[in-house]
């Protein structure tokens, strides 16, 4: 059984793991669209900024223990499902019995010509270096674009480096839509206690200067100087080579609960599984699909993605406990669940001076998430009590 693995993400490397201790022993290949094997990516935007780390040290293993042929710096233009084939950049075809797509997310670009230098994405670790290479200079003026978590913790590097630090975003406060008042106030003060700059309801319309960016302007009125932009307005899955597939596309790559990618006719595709930041999936405490854009969602859907590959008659289910950190000024916030889909949060602690934070979530009066802030005890409480209502679920179902 050939087996390819378009994507060599976190989700992509997992995968191809787990198939060989699943016991796949035939031909693996792996492609990714950088010319770098798979790399860890939460680091870019925090501490691979302030230090002098390279790919060596964010690579995630030795791929080569795992038997693999690497295809690195071609990227996936076509899937031919009724071919089993995928079309290649460079004009290669790849065959296969088996197609795992892992291909992630990238960030959003600016609609406009920029400025030939200064404004920044961060996704990619060409990205970061690039980001790290100005934040090392002299002081400067950072204006942060983007108030969710790449936003946030650029901002937070680079305030710790001692840049003059202005975030800007469109709601009431950082992350509002996704942790909620209380949640996002206490981030705020984070970053006002550490001297960044917040301007809520603001919207970036245009970028300033020729060779390097001087000042931008907000809400088609207000001017902010800036040496150095980050924006981090936000992702888009990696499905344009997908479009003309017949898989089903919404916001992402839609599976089902087996990781198996669906048809735009509603069936499944025993022969193409997908995982990562790309997919887009039932859950028991969604009213919808989600996507978990998140380090953990990679490594568990890699998993069940490979065991229904090999083993399609007896398909794993995928029902995560979803989970999530970011530090930011020293303080480690942790989440578990689906905060987002809450109708109702309660705060159970909030001290800014001790830097602790413990809110839980509820839907229609049951549990879905928790974020915390140095309580890592009381977030592994949450935990067993989401899997435990996970499980419940699931038994009522099959009841």
């Amino acid at each position: 059984m050939r087996i390819v693995i378009v994507g060599a993400s976190l989700a992509g490397l997992n995968a191809a793991r787990a198939l060989r201790e699943y016991g796949h022993v035939g031909p693996i290949t792996l492609i990714g669209e950088e010319p770098y094997s798979p790399y860890d990516r939460p680091p870019l935007s925090k501490g691979f900024l302030t230090s002098d780390a390279n790919h060596s040290s964010l690579a995630l293993t030795d791929t080569a223990a795992l038997g693999l042929t690497e295809l690195y710096g071609r990227r996936a233009v076509h899937l031919d499902p009724s071919e089993r084939t995928v079309h290649l950049d460079v004009g290669q075809s790849v065959p296969y019995d088996g197609l795992v797509i892992a291909t992630g997310v990238g960030a959003l670009r600016w609609p406009s010509p920029l400025p030939a230098t200064g404004v920044h994405t961060l996704r990619t670790l060409d990205d970061a270096t690039a980001l790290r290479r100005d934040l090392g200079t002299r002081p400067r003026r950072i204006l942060v674009v983007g108030g969710g978590f790449i936003g946030t913790e650029a901002a937070a590097t680079a305030a710790e480096l001692g840049h003059d630090v202005t975030l800007t975003f469109q709601g009431p406060a950082p992350l509002h839509r996704v942790i909620g008042e209380d949640a996002a106030s206490f981030l705020s003060e984070l970053h006002r206690t550490a001297g960044v700059s917040l301007v809520p309801f603001a919207t970036l319309t245009a970028l300033q200067g020729r060779q390097r960016v001087t000042s931008v302007t907000l809400d088609g009125a207000r001017q902010v100087n800036a040496d150095t932009v980050v924006l981090a307005l936000g992702t888009t899955p990696h499905t344009d080579w997908l479009s003309t597939s017949g898989l089903r596309l919404d916001r992402g790559l839609v599976t089902d609960s087996h990781a198996r990618v669906v048809g735009a006719n509603g069936r499944p595709h025993l022969s193409i599984v997908a995982a990562g930041d790309v997919t887009r999936f039932p859950h028991p405490h969604a009213s919808g699909l989600v996507n978990l854009g998140h380090w953990s969602n990679a490594v568990e859907q890699a998993r069940t993605a490979a065991h229904t590959l090999l083993y399609p008659h007896a398909p794993a289910i995928y029902r995560p406990v979803a989970s999530f950190w970011s530090t930011q000024f020293g303080v480690r916030l942790r989440a578990v669940g689906l905060p987002r889909e809450a109708d109702e949060a309660e705060t159970r602690e909030v001290d800014i001076e001790r830097r602790r934070l413990n809110v839980a979530y509820y839907r229609d009066g049951r549990l879905v998430g928790a974020l915390t802030a140095n309580r890592a005890a009381a977030i592994a409480q949450y935990r067993e009590q989401l899997a435990t209502a996970l499980e419940s679920s699931a038994r009522a179902r099959a009841a």
